[in-house]
């Protein structure tokens, strides 16, 4: 009897050859990295530091997390979702130094979804939660004031503060996600319902979700993991940052660790059309892969957005053009893959 090959796993770097089986996927992720080292980014800067983890699924670090202004967990603090894992990285979450602490949860986090609570033990259902000092984020936004320059970037010459020189930042988290698994997990929706459209508030300045954005930092290269309305709801919203986790192997595979799993996501027409080339399904034979190649549709966006990632270079090279909006996508995951260690560094964000 012949064994069928079991299905590769979604949620794993794909091999080479299923990437290969893409060329123009490839070609186009391969383009986009070298055109994003042809533009640095110079956001301005509110002297503010964020320090962004996530998926540390009980862990805790060997070595301690670096000191900022905002110390942000973007969801799965556990394994089984019940109270007693939730609390015991609560508590390790407070007791660190980081003036604000806010957090969302993830789909792993059953007991905060009243949906997921019930598939707990009975003895887990009724359990308070303590946040202690942590700011917990559900489909709802916090505003912090700072001085214009933060306690880890104060200028000691300066010894004035007023209004004019305080800081704000609006910060919103959701721990929504497409479906992942069975009702154990935690705030899911089927993948092809809109939860997202209109659900940010426009002023944002940090976004902070478990999932992804579609095609930022979730594995595009052959079937992207990340959340399509998502996207187009943070292309709307624009906010500096976007703060997430969830898909563990975006910052393992090789633009993931060449981004060091951060990118600036420019609003252009360029990052239209590379949306474009990665929506489309990878061939699975050699026929779909010959289907693939004379696609005309998947070729007019691949030298659209060739075309015009490099006229925004020369643009800004030039100086005839200024840079288009932007925000830092910041995939926050600490579990390496599903290794079951936190292989990966915090990741920290100057604003």
């Amino acid at each position: 009897m012949i064994k069928s090959k079991p299905p590769r796993n979604p949620y794993a770097i794909p091999s080479l050859y299923l990437q290969i089986l893409s060329p123009l996927k490839l070609l186009a992720r391969i383009f986009d990295l070298l055109i994003s080292l042809l533009r640095p980014h110079t956001p301005t800067r509110k002297n503010i530091t964020l320090v962004c983890i996530s998926d540390t699924h009980t862990l805790t670090p060997s070595t301690s997390l670096p000191y900022g202004d905002i110390l942000i967990h973007a969801g799965d603090l556990t394994n089984a979702g019940t109270p007693r894992e939730l609390q015991s990285q609560i508590t390790w979450l407070s007791s660190l130094p980081h003036p604000h602490k806010i957090i969302i949860s993830g789909n792993h986090d059953s007991h905060l979804d009243p949906r997921s609570r019930g598939t707990l033990a009975l003895s887990d259902r009724n359990t308070d939660i303590d946040w202690q000092n942590l700011i917990y984020l559900q489909d709802s936004h916090v505003t912090l004031t700072f001085p214009s320059s933060s306690s880890s970037s104060r200028d000691p010459c300066s010894s004035t503060s007023t209004n004019d020189q305080l800081a704000k930042l609006k910060i919103y988290g959701s721990p929504f996600v497409p479906l992942v698994g069975g009702p154990e997990h935690a705030f899911q929706h089927p993948r092809s319902q809109d939860y997202w459209t209109g659900k940010v508030p426009a002023d944002t300045d940090v976004l902070i979700t478990h999932c992804p954005p579609k095609y930022h930092l979730d594995l595009p290269g052959v079937q992207a993991m990340g959340d399509e309305f998502l996207l187009h709801e943070v292309r709307r919203v624009q906010p500096n940052v976007h703060v997430f986790g969830h898909i563990h192997a975006g910052r393992s595979d090789f633009f993931g660790k060449v981004k060091g799993g951060k990118e600036v996501v420019r609003w252009d027409r360029a990052e239209r059309h590379l949306a474009e080339v990665l929506k489309r399904e990878s061939p699975g034979t050699v026929t779909d892969w010959a289907l693939h190649m004379i696609n005309l549709v998947l070729w007019y966006h691949f030298f659209a957005f060739a075309y015009w990632s490099v006229r925004e270079v020369l643009g800004e090279v030039l100086c005839w053009r200024e840079e288009p909006p932007s925000t830092i996508m910041v995939n926050a995951a600490m579990m390496y893959e599903d290794e079951g260690r936190l292989g990966n560094s915090p990741q920290v964000i100057h604003l």
